[in-house]
């Protein structure tokens, strides 16, 4: 296993695993999301509540859910790079950033329209998920502005790692926070210990796009990181080849 590990650590390796993974992550995710999306939008019933405004969660919940899954996969490569000084980990964080922002500005923009006719505001400052939402935005954008801002590499990962893992504090509040205090937004719906509360004609193409919208941001990812391997790797005789070969 910890053969497997440190070969995977290996920019060079990396790099050639990656190149096989990136089509089966994209194609497939797009495939289960666009099978999701189709079902969720024109097959499954109206809400007995809600009506058809509920089929706005067939984008938001997948994207609010990847807005976490990003911030917790950018402060365990930043985590695991500090400690390890694994540069490869630093390049997985970097690249988890912008592609989790975009969830994130996802998530709440779906959720200011979903909120409109559902609460009857477009934003409540009171929320707080909505608040520690809006709050990881910030830490998304915080994180990208302080590695911008140091023009060496290796103070960048440094600085901003140690935000990164700072910010891991606010995931458990978003996810707890209509438990911990009065919030518009509702409860689980998924995860419940008397199981899901909603009728499987309409929790089926939900949890297809939750999985598809996983796959893509997996495809995203890799793609991002191996385009920072090369900015990283730019001057290793590997990197050379590959541009000799034509394989760039």
């Amino acid at each position: 296993m910890w053969t497997w590990f440190h070969k995977l650590a290996s920019p060079p390796h990396f790099f050639r695993i990656s190149e096989k993974m990136v089509p089966w992550f994209g194609i497939s995710g797009l495939l289960i999301i666009a099978w999701g999306t189709w079902h969720g939008l024109f097959v499954a019933p109206p809400d007995y509540q809600q009506g058809d405004a509920f089929r706005i969660i067939y984008v938001h919940v997948p994207s609010a859910y990847l807005s976490m899954a990003a911030y917790m996969t950018m402060a365990l490569a930043a985590g695991i790079g500090l400690i390890w000084r694994i540069k490869l980990s630093h390049a997985v964080a970097a690249a988890a950033a912008p592609i989790g922002a975009w969830f994130t500005f996802l998530a709440l923009a779906t959720g200011m329209i979903w909120g409109r006719p559902m609460w009857g505001t477009w934003w409540e400052w009171g929320d707080p998920r909505l608040t520690s939402e809006l709050l990881m935005l910030f830490l998304y954008f915080g994180y990208m502005a302080l590695r911008a801002a140091i023009s060496d590499v290796k103070k960048a990962d440094n600085a901003s790692g140690v935000l990164a893992l700072v910010g891991a504090v606010n995931i458990p509040i978003i996810h707890y926070s209509v438990e911990w205090w009065s919030s518009l937004h509702q409860g689980a719906t998924i995860l419940r210990e008397d199981g899901p509360a909603m009728p499987p004609e309409m929790l089926t193409p939900l949890l297809f796009n939750i999985a598809g919208f996983t796959l893509l941001f997996g495809a995203l990812l890799l793609i991002r990181v191996r385009t920072g391997v090369i900015y990283r790797e730019h001057r290793k005789m590997w990197v050379k080849n590959l541009i000799q070969r034509g394989e760039l």
